[in-house]
């Protein structure tokens, strides 16, 4: 029988039961933003399903590349050699963007699984159409359904000094949250970063120091800082992270967009604090997490409403200007920064 449907809310705990049971069901959607914990549960169920000696024969993998409906009933069929199960990976194909014909025999092949087989899809983004009735019943009644989120900052300062504590490091919760506020939320991201300064580090306690000396903020971790240090009045700090941003070798359009998009979210922030509008109306209305919202209310907190909107005026300008003459790039985005400085002099 096929495994009773489970709820994108509560799919991560459904697959956390299969495996811990280690009975696995016959298909899974595994999707979201959050890739290194999609990757994590992914090996998971292969280590679960398969072995070394007989992985060549009961591993079946496609992609856009190499992905028909033929070859996917092919693998489907396909009994495994000296093992209970096989494991069928389809990476990144959507099936809701196939023909009629396509949905309606790959609706017929999700309600139809071998009991033999698990079946895994596996993307970064899925965002089925659920007017597609047959596909998406299929689906629904077929598959449980796994979304990986973006962590809680809470959630990932734990992490953080787990992964530490597990290199035989330290870390204070000030730290982590000054390692998010460089890295932003992606584990991915944070992997490789944790793992720059254990190499770097000599020492048993991580300090500022060893972060500052190896990992590289993002953009817009960067661009938070120019914005932070303009409503602060730090104006040659905000001048100094400008070169920082440019010693990344970002495009000046990049930075200038960047830097645009934040003055919207500010003056999105700033409108919103007028009506009585909190971080949830403002992550939402921007798209941003709410550790994100939270950050963008404290600053726009420290800036007026007549800046945010002239912040938004300078970058339109500056981009026109980038994309539309011959000036030296680098000198226009200082400039706005400069601009930028002088509009929250007047504050």
């Amino acid at each position: 029988m096929a495994k009773k449907p489970a709820e994108t809310s509560a799919g991560l705990q459904q697959l956390k039961t299969d495996l811990k049971q280690r009975r696995l069901g016959r298909c899974y959607v595994l999707y979201g933003e959050e890739d290194y914990l999609r990757r994590y549960y992914l090996q998971q169920m292969q280590k679960l399903l398969l072995d070394d000696l007989t992985a060549d024969f009961n591993f079946h993998r496609m992609n856009p590349e190499n992905f028909t409906l033929q070859l996917l009933a092919d693998s489907l069929e396909a009994l495994p050699m000296m093992a209970e199960r096989s494991l069928v990976l389809v990476e990144d194909v959507d099936l809701f963007a196939l023909d009629e014909a396509g949905r309606n025999a790959a609706a017929g092949l999700l309600s139809d699984l071998p009991e033999h087989c698990c079946l895994i899809l596996s993307m970064q983004s899925f965002a089925p159409d659920k007017r597609m009735k047959k596909l998406w019943a299929a689906l629904e009644q077929n598959a449980v359904l796994v979304e990986f989120r973006y962590q809680s900052e809470t959630d990932l300062r734990a992490w953080i000094a787990r992964h530490f504590r597990a290199a035989g490091k330290s870390i204070t919760p000030q730290l982590c949250t000054y390692l998010l506020s460089l890295c932003g939320l992606s584990m991915t991201q944070l992997d490789l970063e944790i793992g720059k300064i254990c190499a770097f580090s000599g020492a048993e306690e991580v300090v500022r120091a060893d972060i500052d000396a190896v990992v590289e903020p993002t953009l817009e971790a960067v661009v938070f800082q120019i914005t932070d240090a303009l409503g602060q009045g730090r104006f040659d700090a905000a001048l100094e992270y400008l070169n920082t941003v440019l010693k990344m070798q970002e495009s000046p359009i990049a930075v200038v967009a960047a830097i645009g998009a934040q003055m919207r979210r500010l003056r999105a922030a700033k409108l919103l604090q007028t009506q009585g509008v909190g971080e949830s109306g403002l992550a939402q209305l921007c798209g941003i997490k709410p550790f994100a919202a939270g950050k963008l209310v404290t600053q726009a907190r420290r800036l007026s409403e007549r800046f945010c909107e002239q912040g938004v005026l300078l970058c339109c300008q500056t981009d026109l200007r980038l994309k539309s003459s011959a000036e030296d790039p680098q000198r226009a985005v200082e400039e706005l920064i400069l601009r930028l400085a002088e509009e929250a002099r007047r504050d």
